[in-house]
């Protein structure tokens, strides 16, 4: 039987039992279901080849890095796509000036935009009108909402809609393709529940990615409204015990080429007004560790994902994470892996 063919009284028990199994939220359990179904839906399709899923679900679901719940999809589309007339070099996508970068920009947005709804967005509404799932979209700032009707109710800090955020100012490279699998079918491997294959972005390329993120985070020392940021330091953490931290570090070119990107496309100012320095950062000055106020604020967002069930298992004090991060920002710093 498929998850998608029970009664919603039948869904509702199957993610009771799920629950009670694996110790984890049923809502949570409920929107990963459709987290795997959106994947299956886009990688299956024409663009699938020129799409990468990035960011933390990726470490959650493709690699088992992290153990938390994810609850957006990130999504790249590749910019020798979208630009290929103004990139000279398939193996360099980067432009020449920060004028071009501007330029480069501009016209990725009103394709992206353009491209999201005649394509992404078409794709998964004939997606949802076929398989004729309790489902429908929205686009949402250039990206698309999947609105669901959840059989189960949470605290109110996930809702029951998987956003799908789409980017293209990068390769998403170095990717490879990755088996998705339901939670929920861990605790019932019976139940037919959605497959996704994805092309997925190395793990170390999001080890940089999210460093260089948390770097900005620092030096800005706020949160952007809305943000939720303390995903980022927990999967750090993960990431570091899992050994991916230790062979990101040992790839400097990999670092550079991340710190280039967002030289060009993710242009930002300290709390000084100074730009920040993303290649100075990967080189042997990055900063993990907020202070201060903003480090109140991330340590109210870290409890948040705590009360709300994000954190599966090993929801470590915040205090000792921020340790253990002191720690592997001496060792990123010094080019140590151990």
């Amino acid at each position: 039987m498929t998850y998608f063919g029970l009664s919603v009284s039948d869904k509702i028990d199957a993610l009771e039992a799920a629950a009670t199994s694996l110790g984890r939220p049923a809502d949570l359990l409920e929107k990963d279901i459709w987290v795997v179904w959106a994947l299956d839906a886009l990688f299956d399709s024409p663009i699938g080849e020129h799409l990468v899923f990035k960011g933390g679900t990726s470490l959650s679901k493709a690699y088992r890095a992290i153990d938390r719940f994810s609850e957006d999809v990130d999504l790249t589309y590749d910019i020798r796509e979208i630009i290929p007339e103004l990139i000279d070099d398939p193996d360099n996508p980067y432009p020449s000036s920060r004028s071009q970068a501007r330029k480069w920009t501009d016209i990725v947005r009103a394709r992206l935009a353009e491209w999201i709804e005649n394509q992404p967005f078409q794709i998964l509404s004939g997606k949802i009108e076929e398989v004729g799932v309790d489902a429908k979209l929205k686009l949402e700032d250039d990206n698309i909402v999947l609105e669901y009707e959840a059989v189960r109710n949470g605290t109110g800090y996930v809702r029951p809609a998987v956003l799908l955020e789409f980017g293209a100012r990068s390769t998403g490279e170095p990717a490879e393709h990755r088996k998705i699998v339901c939670d929920i079918s861990e605790a019932l491997p019976d139940l037919l529940t959605p497959i996704a294959h994805p092309r997925v972005m190395r793990a170390e390329r999001t080890f940089w990615e999210k460093a260089t993120a948390i770097h900005a985070y620092c030096l800005r020392g706020a949160f952007r409204g809305g943000d939720r940021y303390a995903r980022h330091w927990y999967d750090l953490d993960c990431l570091d015990r899992a050994g991916i931290a230790a062979t990101a570090i040992s790839d400097r070119s990999l670092a550079l080429d991340v710190g280039t990107h967002k030289r060009h496309f993710f242009r930002e100012n300290d709390k000084l007004g100074n730009v920040i320095d993303y290649a100075k950062a990967v080189s042997g000055s990055l900063s993990l560790i907020p202070s201060g106020e903003a480090r109140k604020a991330l340590a109210h967002d870290y409890q948040q994902m705590i009360d709300a069930g994000l954190l599966q298992v090993d929801a470590v004090n915040f205090e000792l994470m921020m340790d253990r991060l002191s720690i592997l920002q001496e060792r990123i710093n010094s080019g140590s892996t151990k």
